[in-house]
Order: structure tokens, then C-alpha cells, then sequence
């Protein structure tokens, strides 16, 4: 159908819409038209990708003069994927409607594990030994020996790419990962290399999170991207973590040791290059004096991960005196080495700031902190001067480095956290150093920064005046959504109190207590016997898991439940859980029914759908509160209260509400759909812990829904489905609430329809 959205013809490729599809259009264009930031929560299941890309994408056309470039950022490849087949569906209805002026080019970029087209690098089994892998067969060095050498091993992909020069291009059209490795197959050019040089005259690039806040990819990668683009987040509900991680730094014993092993080998190589080849290693010093740190520009084959810092506080100058001969350098990591661990050493949790512990490695190990800043980009360096390929091996002293350069650059938002042990198993000594990051903005603002338009987009946002605080940014649009339905087909309840009338909860003083251990086990087992196919559960923790289904089996009540349904249970093993997946599916489809149990933060709860009949109920057993006693999350909360004035409280509480929300929204994701959601704690009958979940979820949570009994809950469960297994009305025609609108419904109403149907 084609409508207009204000000044913009909106060409969109299926026959209906929804008021709330057409709401978002609208709020997103304001958004566009303003040039600034927005937040959006549209409920799950509602057509969240289409309204974006087909807004985005017809606003471009509205506007030939200035095309928006859209750069669409997923967690998950498996989203990446169906994004992009929701665009080839887009586009080849814009093409139809428009002719050869709609034509647009797509591409999905990923890493080389999933872009890959070479048996014998694909042959490695994780995605740093690909990696390594290939650059042993594309690297300058290895291609230049190639070339006085038949017998050096290259890469065919790689050449037959080269070869083609500036032919070697991609026709319009949309590619997903699968589409690009086919047409690098068919051509004999290398996809990945291909789909990376694309990247920049592309209309549309759709990469991971990393890709656009991981300061060392996005060096690489997204420093091309011209200001005049938008930049989506979807399912952006924990960008805040995203930020965080992609500027925290891990060492541990074992890192230490392997960069020992790292040192060792490189000044090996330094040896013999004296011996062989001494004046490689006086050209990389007179570059360094020059301060050409990376030599000029490299091939793309050779580029290898930038800076961990942030672009804005990168030193612009020469590198340090002391570090400039490669000896000299591989000495001062020798006494970082040592240094750290001698802090490992330690009986004691020790917290201390950036400037504390900058002053102390001076002090002790006489490297100041100009010399650290330096660390990552000197490695680099000489990792290039010794033609070093293998750059799998070496990742215990990039970890070094990485932590070297981070903590020489700066002095708020961090803290560096050493303990000896982990507290949940002190008899087992295992010291880690982390470099802490507090601060989420810190990752995010050089976007907020560069791109004209960065919109922050996801079925949990709750609540939504939370996330402009964290991370430091002025939207110009924040709108929540409901879900607009002919019939209730989400029934959310709280469940409080077993059928015993004991309360139940996964507080830490209740959570071994037998009865509530009784309760929970007594409702799953009702639940079973009266809902059919799929039923998922999520618990706080592995370890509360392991121990409740241990008690279920001494019980006997795993026995009687699986009399109903059969039981599958998430482990930390992915292959495992991919299993344990599949088959709940095919015990579902063949009639059987099954548990899904599973774990609140984890892979399950954030990737994977129970559409349909794979979810007809979904429990949260407890309130999926993060492990309080982290030294980690202490410093972060105490961090956000003196910064931002977010108390302890106000965040831990959002946190765990946001992946609860997460957790049930897996059963909805269409409004065919239909599903029940318990919550089964005491504690979300409280307001202030309720009112965090999103609005759309509180929309159908009823009165007489707060503070139910296990037969209570049952007997509502029984009237739900039976009231759900009734024929119903799709557009809603008939009962005057219209959810699917034509276009001539949306030519009718004009512009006032979206705030009448979601009023």
C-alpha cells in the first residue's frame, strides 16, 4: 500500500497497517525532519522493522537531493538476517511501484567466521582463528613473498578480488550474509573484503552494535559513515551494558602468563629481524619519530583493530622517546607484566581510580602515563614491522594493551577493581583485575556527535525518561506505544501466594525455603495439566535453577510434570541449549507439549521467540535483581548516583524489570498470537516495582490480576484459553476497534488516526 505521512509518500509492502505501525511512522519523521534523537517503544509483535525501513527508506526518496544514509544496527546476526529479508521485501515492492529509481543497495557485514568463503580458513574453530587464518594468506607481506614465490599459499578469493580492481563491485539490490557469500562463490571475489569496501556507498549497512560503539571496530569500519545518516538501535533495551562492555578491560593469571609468552616470542623475532633484516626496524623507528604511528595508510587486508579509546582522546603527536625501539618497548611491557601481577598478589577486593592506579604503576614500574596511552598503537606497529600473522596468539598481549591505553587516557568513569577470588566461591583462588567502565554515554556520545539523526528503539524502554540520563543525550521525540487489539490476547498476572496462601519470592531470605520451592513446583505442575503445547520458564539465576529442579526431582513433582509435557532445560553450553531447543520445538509441533526452563540474562531470554504455540504461557519465577554483592555493580551504582543523581534503588529495580519484561515479551510476537504471562513473587504486587514494566504489558494487567492464589491463577487460565480457542475478528470491523487499516482507511481519517486509536 502507498500512503502519505505528511509531505512523504510512504510506500509499504504489505496490504494493512497498524494504528500503532502508522503512530511510530509519524514520531519517527518528526524525529527525521528535526534532525535530531529519538526513543520509541513499540510493543513486541506489532511490525516494529517494516515502519522503520519503510519510513526511512521512502523519506530518502522523498528527498533525491539529499539522501539519508541508514545504518541498522542488531545485537544478533540472526537479526541481521531477518532484517534484511524484511528489506528485500520492501525493496522489491519499492522497485515494482517506481521503477529503476527505488533501486538501493544493502549489505549486511559481519566478521569473517560468517562472511568467510574459504575452506581452509573456515576449517578454524573460532572466529579470533579465522581471523588469523586468514590474514596468514591476505597479508602484504605474505602476498608480496606470493608473488616472487609460487608455493607460498595465498588466498584465490582474495586475488581473483584484487585483480578485478575498481570492477570489483556489487549490483543493486539487497544482500543478506548468505546472498553475499553465494555472489563471492559465483564470482570467485572475496565477500568479506567486498561487502567491507561497499560498506561506504551503500543505502542501507546493516552490522552488529559493535560495528558502531566498540571504539576498536568502529575505527575500522564506521569512520567512512558520512554525518548525514541515520543511526538505528534496535531491540536497544540493554545499550547501556553494550556501552559499558565495549570499554571494560579483564586480566587475569592466565593473560599474564600468555603475555609473557607473547613478549618472549616477539623479542625473538626481533633478534633474528636484527640479524636478517636490521633495517626494517630503523625505517619503523625514523616513521615513529616522524609520528607515523601506523605508517600511512594500510591495505585493507593488513588493518587491524584501532585504538581502545575513543577518537576524540586519541594524542595526536609522536610517540614517546622510550618506546620508539622496538627492545625498548617490549621491556616496558615486560615491567607492566610484572607489575600487574603483583597486584594480582593480593588477599584483599582492592578498588582504586584511573589516577591512582596510573601513578602507582609510575612509581613502581617507571612508565608514566603518556607511555601508556601509547601502548596499543606501538603494538600495532611492531606487530606490523614483524610481519606477525598469527594474530590469535597474540591476543593475551592486546588484552595488555588494551587495558595500558585505557587507563592512561581516562580519569573518570572507571574504576579498577582487583579481586582475589569469586565471593560465590571463595575457596577457589582465582584473581582478576578489571578495568571497570561506568559511564554509558562515554561509548555513545561520539554517535550522538557525528550522526545527524540516532534512534534508540525496543518493545522494553520502561521507563523511558531513564535512558536520556544514562546515557547522557537530549531526545528530540520519546513516545511509548501500546498495542492496539481487537481481542485481549495478553493476560499478565501476579501471582503472590501458593495455593497453600504462603507468600512466594525469590528474595534472598525466602528463596530456600521449602515452601516456596513447594509452591513454584505445584504451580508449574497445575499450569501443565490445563495449558496446552509450550510453556516457558525463567528463573533469576543458574544457580537457583540447579538447585529448584534438584528439590522438584527429590519431590517427585519433576516426575508428575513431566507425566504432562516433557522438560528441557538451558545450560551455559551453547550447543547444548541449541539441542534442548530444537527438540522442545519438534516436542511441540508433534502434540507432546514441553517446559522450557530458562534463565533470565541469558542467551534464551534475549534471542529466541515462543511465537505461536511454542508459548502459550510464559512464568517468571522471582525478580531477575542483578548479583547486588558485585564489586563491580557497587562502584557503577555509587558512579550514576554522584553523576547522574540516579539512585541505588530507582536503577537496580529498572534493571531487573527490563529483563523481566524482556522475558514474557518472548511469547507475543504477533497480535494473532495469544499468550499468558505470570509473574510469581510477592513483590511485583508492590506499585514501584510494577510501574517499570512496559505500558503495554500494564495496559492489560487488570485489577483483580495483582494478587492472586495458584487456583486462582488457574481458574483465570482456564477462562482465558477457552475465551482465546473462539473464532475472532482480525481488522476489528465488527467491534469498532479497528487494528488493521487499508489505505483507503488511512486516506478516510487523515492524520488524526494515530492519536485516536492510541489514546
Amino acid at each position: 500500500m502507498k500512503f502519505q505521512v505528511e509531505d512523504v509518500t510512504v510506500y509499504f509492502p504489505y496490504d494493512h497497517i497498524y494504528p500503532e505501525q502508522y503512530a511510530y511512522m509519524l514520531e519517527l519523521k518528526r524525529a527525521l525532519d528535526a534532525k535530531g534523537h529519538c526513543l520509541l517503544e513499540m510493543p513486541t509483535g506489532t511490525g516494529k522493522t517494516i515502519a522503520l525501513l519503510s519510513l526511512i527508506t521512502s523519506y530518502t526518496l522523498s528527498k533525491p537531493q539529499n539522501p539519508v544514509k541508514l545504518i541498522y544496527c542488531t545485537r544478533t546476526v540472526h537479526e541481521m538476517e531477518k532484517t534484511l529479508a524484511e528489506l528485500k521485501v520492501l525493496h522489491n515492492y519499492q522497485v515494482k511501484h517506481l521503477g529503476p529509481q527505488a533501486q538501493i543497495l544493502a549489505v549486511g557485514l559481519s566478521s569473517r567466521k560468517n562472511l568467510c568463503v574459504n575452506p581452509t580458513v573456515l576449517a578454524a574453530e573460532n572466529r579470533d582463528s579465522v581471523d588469523a587464518a586468514c590474514r596468514k594468506l591476505t597479508a602484504s607481506w605474505v602476498r608480496a613473498l606470493a608473488a616472487e614465490n609460487p608455493n607460498v599459499p595465498t588466498c584465490e578469493f582474495l586475488e581473483q578480488y584484487e585483480k578485478a580492481g575498481s570492477g570489483a563491485v556489487l549490483p543493486p539490490g539487497v544482500y543478506t550474509l548468505q546472498d553475499l557469500r553465494a555472489y563471492g562463490k559465483q564470482r570467485g571475489w572475496c565477500p568479506y573484503f567486498l561487502a567491507r569496501h561497499m560498506v561506504q556507498f551503500s543505502n542501507v549497512v546493516v552490522y552488529s552494535y559493535q560495528y558502531m560503539l566498540d571504539p576498536k571496530v568502529a575505527g575500522i569500519i564506521s569512520k567512512e559513515m558520512q554525518k548525514e545518516s541515520v543511526v538505528v538501535f534496535d531491540e536497544a533495551h540493554n545499550i547501556d551494558n553494550v556501552c559499558i562492555e565495549a570499554l571494560s578491560v579483564s586480566v587475569r593469571r592466565q593473560t599474564l602468563e600468555g603475555a609473557r609468552r607473547n613478549l618472549s616470542k616477539m623479542q625473538h623475532e626481533i633478534e633474528r629481524f636484527k640479524a636478517t633484516d636490521a633495517d626494517r626496524l630503523r625505517k619503523e623507528y625514523n616513521r615513529l619519530v616522524e609520528g607515523l604511528a601506523q605508517g600511512g595508510n594500510l591495505p585493507l587486508t593488513d588493518t587491524w583493530l584501532q585504538n581502545p579509546a575513543l577518537p576524540d582522546d586519541i594524542l595526536k603527536e609522536a610517540v614517546p622517546g622510550n618506546i620508539r625501539k622496538a627492545d625498548h618497548f617490549v621491556h616496558v611491557l615486560r615491567r607492566l607484566v610484572q607489575y600487574l601481577e603483583g597486584r594480582l598478589e593480593t588477599e584483599n577486593v582492592e578498588k582504586e581510580g584511573p589516577v591512582g592506579f596510573v601513578a602507582s604503576i609510575s612509581t613502581h614500574a617507571g612508565i608514566d602515563q603518556k607511555t601508556l596511552k601509547f601502548c596499543y598503537d606501538r603494538l600495532h606497529s611492531l606487530m606490523m614491522t614483524l610481519e606477525i600473522t598469527d594474530t590469535d596468539e597474540f591476543l593475551h598481549i592486546q588484552t595488555i594493551c588494551d587495558f595500558a591505553t585505557l587507563v592512561g587516557t581516562y580519569t573518570r568513569g572507571f574504576s579498577i577493581i582487583i579481586e582475589p577470588f569469586d565471593e560465590r566461591m571463595p575457596h577457589i583462588p582465582d584473581p582478576v583485575l578489571q578495568l571497570s567502565c561506568h559511564d554509558a554515554s562515554l561509548a555513545i556520545k561520539p554517535v550522538f556527535d557525528r550522526f545527524q539523526s540516532v534512534v534508540i528503539t525496543s518493545g522494553t524502554l520502561s521507563p523511558i525518561d531513564l535512558y536520556p540520563r544514562l546515557l547522557n543525550f537530549h531526545p528530540v521525540v520519546s513516545r511509548s506505544f501500546t498495542m492496539s487489539l481487537t481481542r485481549d490476547c495478553i493476560c499478565p498476572m501476579v501471582l503472590t501466594r501458593g495455593s497453600d496462601q504462603l507468600p512466594v519470592s525469590t528474595k534472598f531470605d525466602m528463596r530456600s525455603d521449602l515452601g516456596v520451592v513447594r509452591n513454584y513446583g505445584r504451580l508449574l505442575l497445575e499450569m501443565v495439566s490445563v495449558v496446552p503445547d509450550g510453556v516457558v520458564c525463567f528463573f533469576v539465576s543458574y544457580s537457583y535453577m540447579d538447585g529448584i529442579v534438584n528439590s522438584w526431582n527429590e519431590n517427585g513433582i519433576l516426575k508428575e510434570i513431566m507425566q504432562h509435557k516433557l522438560v528441557f532445560i538451558e545450560t551455559q553450553d551453547v550447543v547444548e541449549t541449541t539441542l534442548a531447543l530444537d527438540n522442545y520445538r519438534k516436542a511441540c509441533d508433534c502434540g507432546r507439549g514441553a517446559v522450557f526452563l530458562s534463565v533470565a540474562r541469558g542467551k534464551v531470554a534475549e534471542g529466541i521467540d515462543f511465537d505461536r504455540h511454542y508459548g502459550r504461557l510464559v512464568i517468571m519465577f522471582g525478580i531477575p535483581f542483578q548479583y547486588t554483592l558485585s564489586k563491580i555493580l557497587l562502584a557503577r551504582l555509587e558512579y550514576l548516583r554522584d553523576t547522574f543523581q540516579i539512585k541505588e534503588g530507582d536503577f537496580l529495580t529498572f534493571d531487573a524489570l527490563r529483563q523481566a519484561a524482556q522475558c514474557v515479551g518472548r511469547v507475543i510476537r504477533s497480535k494473532a498470537d495469544y499468550g499468558m504471562m505470570i509473574f510469581a513473587d510477592k513483590r511485583y504486587s508492590r506499585h514501584d516495582k510494577r510501574s517499570k514494566l512496559p505500558g503495554w504489558i500494564l495496559s492489560h494487567l487488570r485489577e483483580a490480576h495483582l494478587n492472586l492464589s495458584t487456583d486462582m491463577a488457574l481458574h483465570i487460565a482456564r477462562e482465558f484459553l477457552r475465551k482465546m480457542a473462539q473464532p475472532y475478528d482480525k481488522a476489528g470491523s465488527v467491534s469498532g476497534r479497528k487494528t488493521l487499516l487499508s489505505q483507503e482507511d488511512l486516506e478516510k481519517m487523515g492524520e488524526s488516526i494515530a492519536d485516536e486509536m492510541l489514546r
